[in-house]
């Protein structure tokens, strides 16, 4: 557990030998699971993992508190990241990132450049206000029972996909009241799941415990409302600053929470980057084909 200031205290852990990896976690608010450590070889590498702010075995948690999102911002993340690289005495870092965990990791690499040696992305994500947009509003047209159910949660607010900050907003606040919080928790992540043709219901899944729902949607919505404090297409605008990092992307052609715009639009402008395009609607980087593609990729890395 390291203290990073204004009470929050992050988990750490290490497996492996070798170049030092660094897994960032999507979400944001869904923590590390052991199978990260699934993605390198740990012969090879030395991986470690860290559950960011408020969520996963970091303190405090945003399902016990609202305090766990003060000083919890995109910068704060990267400042965490700093904070793990000089506890460990790390030059710098090879980078997983998937979904929010790619964001992550392009933001840290564009704020500290001289401290990532290769990237490997997955289910790639920007988080522009265009893909929030998207994932929150605009994919609503191949999910209309699941997206009726959402905005059923926020009456007040018009269920027009061009209504989506409105909706975040809202939701943000549901969230924060100990009155409605665990029924919006509820809602929302029904519809994360609703959109892969998951289950909250499933006792086999994290969205099954109520205490992960509503820490994840409470981190969620408390980023999204913000943009994640970014300027519009920021990451895509600043790919220059970390052009000469190779990075490998993978993203499956059916996403449906990240349209593949994303990542074509930043290999074309991002010198070093690769990107492999998957069939089908795998995003999580845990799922068997996701996995595989990105434990290649990271083998196929050579220092």
């Amino acid at each position: 557990m390291l203290d990073v200031g204004h009470g929050h205290r992050i988990h750490i852990e290490q497996a492996g030998q070798g170049v030092d990896a660094l897994v960032l976690h999507g979400g944001p608010g869904s923590g590390c699971r052991a199978g990260h450590y699934d993605l390198f070889d740990l012969t090879r590498y030395r991986v470690t993992l860290m559950d960011q702010r408020g969520c996963g075995r970091s303190t405090p948690l945003a399902s016990d508190t609202l305090a766990a999102l003060d000083h919890n911002t995109t910068a704060d993340l990267i400042a965490d990241i700093e904070a793990v690289r000089i506890h460990y005495g790390v030059e710098a870092w090879v980078l997983f990132g998937g979904s929010w965990g790619s964001t992550l990791a392009m933001a840290y690499a564009q704020s500290h450049p001289t401290r990532v040696r290769a990237m490997v992305l997955a289910g790639v994500a920007t988080t522009a206000a265009r893909d929030l947009q998207w994932l929150y509003g605009d994919v609503s047209a191949m999910f209309p029972e699941a997206y009726a159910d959402f905005c059923e949660q926020v009456p007040d607010v018009d269920p027009d996909p061009t209504q989506t900050p409105k909706r975040i907003a809202a939701y943000r606040a549901l969230l924060r009241d100990p009155a409605t919080a665990q029924d919006a928790a509820d809602a929302w992540c029904a519809w994360e799941c609703g959109i892969f043709g998951g289950s909250i219901h499933d006792p086999g899944s994290r969205f099954g415990d109520p205490a992960f729902r509503l820490g994840f949607a409470r981190i969620v919505t408390h980023y999204f409302a913000h943009g994640a404090w970014f300027e519009e297409d920021q990451l895509l605008r600043q790919v220059h600053k970390m052009a000469h990092i190779p990075c490998t992307m993978i993203h499956s052609r059916f996403d449906p929470s990240c349209p593949l715009r994303g990542p074509w639009e930043l290999a074309n402008v991002w010198p070093k980057a690769e990107l492999r395009i998957l069939g089908g609607t795998t995003h999580s980087a845990l799922d068997d084909k996701m996995r595989d593609h990105i434990r290649a990729a990271t083998d196929a890395l050579k220092f």
